[in-house]
This record gives C-alpha cells, sequence and structure tokens, in this order.
C-alpha cells in the first residue's frame, strides 16, 4: 500500500495548524454554555448535521461529488473507521466536559496529538530523534503532575476521575480518525473525506438525539451552539489541510500550544463575564505539568528532523 506524502508547503501547513490550535482553543467554553441547555447527543448531532449541510453545498457547487466514483472497499473501510472515531471523539470529550473545566479537558485531550504523532512513526514511518522521544517523556509526567493536582482540586474526585477517562478515550479516538484520513487524502480531498464523516454521524447520532431541545433556547446559548457548528468546519477543515501539507507529528506540535490558548480564554471569559465562565485555579504543581505537556509536545516535533528510510 503506497502511503501519503505531504505537498511540502510547509509554511502553509503551519498557518493552517496554528488556525487550528486558536480554533480548538476557544471551542471549549462555548461547548461548556452549550451544554447548559442541551445534552451532548443533541449537541454533537446538531454540529454534524450543520457540516453536513454547508459542506455539501459548498462541495456540490464545485462538483466535488464525482471523487466518489469507483471508490475501493479499502477507502470506505478507511472512511468507516474515520468516522467511527471521530464520533467517538466528539462524544467522549462532550461527556467528559460535563465533570470537569475547559482547560483540565483542553490539556487532558492532548494526549491526542501525540498518539497521532506516535501513528505517525509507526504507520506513515516518520523519524523522530532520540530528543523527540524525551518529549515524550515530559508529556507523561506532565500529564500525571497535572491530573492529580487538579483531582486533588476537585469537589468530587471520583468523577473527575471519570471525566478525565472519558476524554483520554476521546484522545485515542481522535487519533484513530486522524491517522485514518491522513492515508485517505491519497485518493480524496480533505473536504470529501469530512463529509462522508459528518453525514454519517448525522444519520447515526439521530436517534439519540432530542432536536426539541434547540426549540427554546435563548440567543446567547444560540450563539455558543451555532460557534461549535460553525467552528466544526474551520478548525477541521484546517486540520485537514495541515496534515495534506505537512507531517502529522509536526502539525501535532503545534496543536500543543492549545491548552494554552484555552487557559487565556477562559481567565479572559471569566473577568469580562463572571457570571457565565468560572475562572480556572491551577496550582503550582498543575502549571508545572501543564508546561512540561505542551513542551514535551513541542519537543517531539520541533527538535526533529525527518531522516531518510535505511
Amino acid at each position: 500500500m503506497t502511503l501519503h506524502s505531504p505537498s511540502g508547503r510547509w509554511k502553509l501547513g503551519l498557518a493552517l495548524a496554528i488556525a487550528t490550535a486558536l480554533m480548538w482553543a476557544t471551542l471549549p467554553v462555548a461547548l461548556k454554555l452549550a451544554l447548559e441547555v442541551v445534552d451532548a447527543y443533541t449537541l454533537t448531532w446538531f454540529r454534524f448535521l450543520f457540516a453536513t449541510l454547508a459542506l455539501g453545498a459548498f462541495m456540490a457547487a464545485r462538483g466535488q461529488f464525482r471523487q466518489f466514483s469507483g471508490l475501493s472497499r479499502n477507502s470506505w473501510l478507511l472512511l468507516t473507521i474515520a468516522a467511527v472515531g471521530l464520533i467517538g471523539n466528539y462524544l467522549g470529550y462532550l461527556l467528559g466536559l460535563n465533570y470537569t473545566t475547559p482547560a483540565n479537558a483542553q490539556l487532558l485531550i492532548q494526549l491526542a496529538p501525540l498518539l497521532m504523532a506516535a501513528g505517525g512513526v509507526i504507520v506513515f514511518k516518520e523519524q523522530l530523534r532520540p530528543a523527540q522521544w524525551l518529549g515524550y517523556g515530559a508529556v507523561a509526567i506532565g500529564l500525571l503532575l497535572f491530573f492529580f493536582e487538579q483531582r486533588g482540586r476537585a469537589a468530587e474526585p471520583l468523577n473527575f476521575t471519570f471525566g478525565a477517562s472519558l476524554i483520554l478515550g476521546a484522545a485515542g479516538a481522535w487519533a484513530i480518525y486522524a491517522l485514518a484520513q491522513k492515508q485517505l487524502l491519497r485518493r480524496l480531498d480533505s473536504q470529501a473525506v469530512l463529509w462522508v464523516i459528518y453525514a454519517s454521524a448525522s444519520v447515526v447520532l439521530l436517534p439519540l438525539a432530542q432536536p426539541a431541545q434547540l426549540l427554546h433556547i435563548d440567543g446567547l446559548h444560540w450563539s455558543a451552539i451555532l460557534y461549535c457548528a460553525v467552528n466544526t468546519l474551520g478548525a477541521y477543515g484546517a486540520f485537514a489541510e495541515a496534515l495534506a501539507h505537512w507531517e502529522a507529528s509536526r502539525v501535532s506540535a503545534i496543536l500543543a500550544l492549545t491548552p494554552l490558548l484555552t487557559v487565556a480564554t477562559v481567565s479572559i471569559g471569566a473577568a469580562f463575564v463572571p457570571a457565565l465562565i468560572a475562572p480556572e485555579h491551577i496550582g503550582v504543581l498543575g502549571w508545572t505539568g501543564a508546561l512540561a505537556v505542551v513542551g514535551g509536545s513541542a519537543a517531539v516535533s520541533l527538535l526533529g528532523r525527518r531522516r531518510p528510510l535505511a
């Protein structure tokens, strides 16, 4: 099987990865607000349905549906794996967010790009130097420090642990989706891959959703829900294109900045609208762990140079 190789336009890949990080950094705050009025299944279904209709209209106008003609069984299998992975990621993250704060969730989900980077090494033969493996060690230590510090602060430690487990499971599901999508880019463009995933998810989740919940929502919460829906298109579109132009391990390094950007977003929001957004409470041990996770994630990519295979 021929594996996908990036285009080499690394500056474009870098810009797209940064855009993805910024959009994902603000998403947990909007999700937390939206979950006050709708359940996780309904919110996820609406996000996928919105993305299916909007992206589908865009693709139809450009005649992009023709590329599905003659798609092989292996490609459809990969599309199924990618769809299951992304659905699992969305639901696991949202359900876990019910038990923790936006910054906590965003730091714990950092396992996702690290698993993607590991998959890039195993599946796509992307090479890592010894210094990058030290980055993995820093991430592992940082996650443990942050987890135990935040668990000690939690009002209900068992609930926090349960929420953290859901988010870590969502991280694994996301890595599976990302690696499947990267290989699919050999046959389909990123918009086509995402449209199939969005359409499949909107059908699969419909029996679990309660669309009637969306009929009695105030303007503020509707704004949050719509932002979540638009964010789905923007963030995943930018992420998919970043993978097309840059190595998976390097994209993951930029995404490592997301937790710090989330903390900044929550801090700004709590300062201006404290009634809606609660401030984060992170101690010295937690900050040490957070910085270790971010630094270690960046090291996985930025300390290395791709080496030719023997």
